[in-house]
C-alpha cells in the first residue's frame, strides 16, 4: 500500500528524538483537552458514542485543536480501521483504491474510518464518490476542514455527515498542555508568571503550535527565569492566523462593521487593528467603512462619508503605517456618530417597488412635449412648475398615475434626520393641503 495511506507514522530511527507533540498525543479521548461541548457527557459526539450510534461527521475548526487526533481516538473506540488520507495530495485513483480496501475489509468483518484532511479541497466529484460508499457502510467518513463547511462541502454530503465545530484551545487548556509537557520532559520551563502567559498568547489558541514552542524554550541554558523580554527575544512571535480570503477575513470584517453600528469605537478599533496585524489591505478597510458610513449612519450625519473619504485620501498619500492612523480616526468617528439605516432602508425598498412596478410610465403631466403630436397626447399638460407655487411647493404626485404613492424614506429622531424628518413631515401636510 502506498505510503499516502500509511495507517501509523513511519517508525523514527532510535537516535531521533520524539517530537513532543507525538509524545504527548492522546491515547483516549478522555484524555483530549477541550472541546467538552463536543466530547463531553453531554456533548453530540459523546452522547453519539454512548448510544453507539456514530455516523459521518465534519470536524470544522482552526490548526491545532485536535481533529486529527479525536478521529484516530474514534477509530480506537469502536474498533474501526483507521486510513488517513489529505485532499491535498490524493486523486481519483487513490480514492478508488481506499474505497476498494475498505471494501475488502468490510467482507472480511471489520469497518473502516477514512479520515479526510483539508476535506474542503476536494471538488465536487471528488465529494460525490464519497457517497455510495458512506451510504452502504463501506466507510466512516470523518473530514476536517478549517473552511466554513456550508460554502465549501456539498449539500449531498453534508446531509450524510453532522457538522461538529471544534474552538481554538482557550488559555486554561493551553495551560494545562504546558503542564503535560513539563512532566513529559521532566522540568519546568524557566519562564516567570508573565512570560508564561506571553508563551501561551503567542500559541493564539493552537495547541500543536504551542508545544513546538516549548520544545525550543525547554532547549534553551538561561540560568534562570526569563521574563516577557527575554521571551520574546529568544522566540519570534507567531503571526496571528488570518486568511484574507476564508472565513477568518469576513468573520472579522463582520465583527469590525457590527461594532461601528453598535457605537462602540474601542471594539471598532481593536478589530480593525486585528485585520492590519493579519496583513488586510488598508484600501479594502478604507472601502468597507466609508461603505458602513453610507448603510448605517446615512443622513443622520452627512459629514460621516466625508470623513472617510478624506481618510481614505490621506492613507493614498500617505501610505503605510501613517496613513493607517487618518483611517483609525474616520473608524472613532463612524462609532460615535449618530446612526440611522433610514435612506438605506429607502433605497431598498425603492428597488423593490421599481421590481415590481417597473412597466409603469411617468405621469403625462411631468412629461416633455417638444413635438404636437406628444402635446396633443397630453404630454406636459397640467404640469405645476414649483417655484411660482406658493411656498415653492406644488404637491403633484411624481408617481405613475396607476401606481399607489408609497413612503419609502422614514427619517428618524437622531443627529441631523431629526431636521431632515421636520422637512419631511412639512412637505407631507402641505402636500396633503394642497391636493384637498
Amino acid at each position: 500500500m502506498s505510503d499516502l495511506f500509511d495507517t501509523q507514522p513511519e517508525a523514527l530511527p532510535d537516535t531521533a528524538p520524539r517530537p513532543l507533540a507525538d509524545r504527548l498525543r492522546p491515547r483516549k479521548l478522555s484524555d483530549v483537552i477541550g472541546q467538552q461541548q463536543v466530547l463531553g457527557p453531554e456533548g453530540p459526539l459523546g452522547v453519539m458514542l454512548a448510544s453507539n450510534s456514530l455516523g459521518s461527521l465534519v470536524f470544522w475548526g482552526p490548526p491545532g485543536v485536535g481533529k486529527t487526533t479525536i478521529a484516530r481516538l474514534l477509530a480506537d473506540e469502536t474498533d474501526l480501521h483507521f486510513v488517513q488520507i489529505s485532499a491535498i495530495f490524493t486523486g481519483v485513483p487513490d480514492l478508488r483504491r481506499v474505497f476498494d480496501e475498505a471494501k475488502h475489509r468490510r467482507a472480511n468483518g471489520q469497518g473502516t474510518l477514512l479520515f479526510v484532511d483539508e476535506i474542503h479541497r476536494f471538488n465536487k466529484a471528488q465529494q460525490d464518490s464519497f457517497l455510495p460508499h458512506m451510504e452502504d457502510g463501506t466507510i466512516l467518513l470523518v473530514g476536517a476542514t478549517t473552511e466554513n463547511p456550508s460554502f465549501e462541502l456539498n449539500a449531498a454530503l453534508l446531509s450524510r455527515a453532522q457538522v461538529f465545530v471544534l474552538e481554538r484551545l482557550s488559555l486554561a487548556d493551553l495551560e494545562l498542555l504546558t503542564q503535560r509537557a513539563e512532566v513529559e520532559i521532566g522540568k519546568p520551563l524557566p519562564l516567570d508568571g508573565p512570560a508564561r502567559e506571553a508563551l501561551l498568547e503567542m500559541a493564539d489558541g493552537d495547541g500543536r503550535a504551542l508545544l513546538n514552542l516549548i520544545e525550543q524554550v525547554a532547549a534553551w541554558k538561561t540560568g534562570g527565569k526569563l521574563d516577557v523580554k527575554g521571551l520574546t527575544s529568544r522566540l519570534m512571535r507567531r503571526a496571528a492566523k488570518y486568511d484574507k480570503s476564508g472565513d477568518e477575513h469576513y468573520n472579522l470584517i463582520s465583527a469590525l462593521h457590527k461594532s461601528v453600528r453598535g457605537s462602540d469605537p474601542d471594539a471598532a478599533l481593536y478589530w480593525f487593528a486585528r485585520m492590519l496585524e493579519g496583513g488586510e489591505d488598508p484600501r479594502y478597510l478604507a472601502r468597507r467603512i466609508t461603505r458602513m458610513a453610507v448603510e448605517d449612519i446615512g443622513l443622520a450625519d452627512p459629514q460621516a462619508q466625508t470623513h472617510c473619504l478624506h481618510a481614505w485620501e490621506v492613507y493614498e498619500r500617505l501610505g503605510s503605517p501613517e496613513g493607517e492612523l487618518a483611517i483609525a480616526q474616520a473608524l472613532t468617528y463612524l462609532a460615535l456618530a449618530p446612526k440611522s439605516n433610514a435612506a438605506y432602508n429607502a433605497y431598498k425598498e425603492a428597488r423593490r417597488q421599481a421590481q415590481k412596478t417597473g412597466s409603469l410610465s411617468p405621469p403625462k403631466h411631468i412629461l416633455n412635449a417638444p413635438t404636437k403630436l406628444m402635446k396633443e397626447q397630453g404630454y406636459g399638460k397640467g404640469y405645476a412648475y414649483d417655484h411660482d407655487a406658493e411656498d415653492g411647493f406644488s404637491g403633484q404626485d411624481y408617481f405613475p398615475e396607476d401606481m399607489k404613492r408609497p413612503v419609502l424614506y422614514q427619517p428618524v429622531e437622531r443627529g441631523f434626520e431629526r431636521e431632515l424628518k421636520k422637512r419631511v413631515d412639512y412637505f407631507s401636510k402641505l402636500r396633503i393641503k394642497r391636493n384637498e
